[in-house]
Formats: C-alpha cells, sequence, structure tokens
C-alpha cells in the first residue's frame, strides 16, 4: 500500500485536514493566552470552528495558570490521530511511546514556526505600510508581543530600526534547529 498515487494523495490529505485545524486551535490557545482582542472578526473565527470539541473537553480539563489545557489535550491527541493515519496509510506502525514524542515535538515546531511567521509578517508590513490598520494585524501584534517585548526593552533601536524580531528570528530558528535533536534525546529514553 505504500508508495502509491492513493497513499501519498491519503497523505496529503491528512497532512492538510489535521494541519489545518491544529493550527486553528493553536491559534486560538496562543491568542487567549496573550489576552488578545477576543471579538476581533479572526478570533470569532477561530473561535467558532474550534468551540464544538472544545466546550465539552472544558467540562473534563480545566484550565491552569489561565491556560487552555483542554485545547492543548485536542492539539496533541489531534496529533497523535494525524500521526496514526499516516502511519496506517503508509503501512507502518509506531511504539506510543514514539508516537507521543513525534506528536509533542511536532506541536512544539509548529507553535515556532507560528510565531516565526507572524513576526515575518509584522516585519514587513512595518516596510510596507508602517501605519496601517488591519484586524488581522492587529491580531497578529498582541500575538507576538509577549514575545517581542522582552527584547525590544533590552535592544534600543539603532537609527529608528528596531533589530529585535532579526534576533527572535535567529533565535526561534535555533530552537526549531534543535527539536530533531531533542526528539532523538526524548526517544533514547525509551
Amino acid at each position: 500500500m505504500s508508495g502509491g498515487y492513493f497513499s501519498n494523495a491519503g497523505q496529503f490529505l491528512v497532512g492538510v485536514i489535521f494541519g489545518f485545524y491544529i493550527l486553528t486551535v493553536m491559534l486560538r490557545f496562543l491568542l487567549q493566552a496573550a489576552r488578545a482582542d477576543f471579538y476581533n472578526p479572526l478570533s470569532q473565527f477561530l473561535v467558532k470552528l474550534t468551540n464544538p470539541p472544545l466546550r465539552p473537553l472544558r467540562r473534563l480539563i480545566p484550565g491552569i495558570a489561565g491556560l487552555d489545557m483542554a485545547a492543548v489535550v485536542l492539539m496533541l491527541a489531534l496529533q497523535v490521530i494525524e500521526l496514526l493515519l499516516l502511519a496506517w496509510i503508509g503501512g507502518a506502525s509506531m511504539h506510543p511511546w514514539v508516537l507521543f514524542v513525534v506528536a509533542l515535538t511536532e506541536l512544539l515546531k509548529l507553535l515556532l514556526y507560528v510565531y516565526l511567521i507572524a513576526i515575518i509578517i509584522q516585519v514587513i508590513v512595518s516596510w510596507i505600510a508602517p501605519h496601517g490598520h488591519n484586524p488581522v494585524l492587529s491580531l497578529i501584534n498582541q500575538l507576538t508581543a509577549p514575545v517581542m517585548r522582552p527584547l525590544q526593552r533590552r535592544i534600543p533601536p539603532i537609527s529608528g530600526l528596531d533589530l529585535s524580531p532579526l534576533v527572535v528570528l535567529i533565535i526561534l530558528n535555533l530552537l526549531i534547529m534543535a527539536i530533531p535533536h531533542l526528539r532523538a534525546a526524548l526517544i533514547s529514553l525509551m
């Protein structure tokens, strides 16, 4: 079954569908954690898309320190299901510990990429339309503020140019590069 058109198409579709929904849940979780504008149209879209599975989960899984742990459990469960489906379509199997570690590190990688892409969008928009306002850009600013603020306080602008996004992008890339090593180290604990 592995290697054929239908296998590749099936893996592609599973990856797209699960990837989109996991990203949606992650964005909702991050925007909630950053206390972003709940009434923003994009926030409302994310809420409506993710409420069906999150409402019942919240009855079972309480939040911790203001973080929506139901969303974390949902992301992890969806990532595990995606990996299981991909392995099944490819004719492979995974040990439960390996499955858990891969799911966890994939979510961590997605988290880092969300911030990486959000900061790149923020930088590009600051060059093109520095004083423009858009509901999506407002959310991106609110999302990246907790990551950017600490460095913006420590790195003063040079001739009006804020270099903190460059430093954050370098740090994010270094963390993304470390994920395969982290995954290998965790799997070796088995």
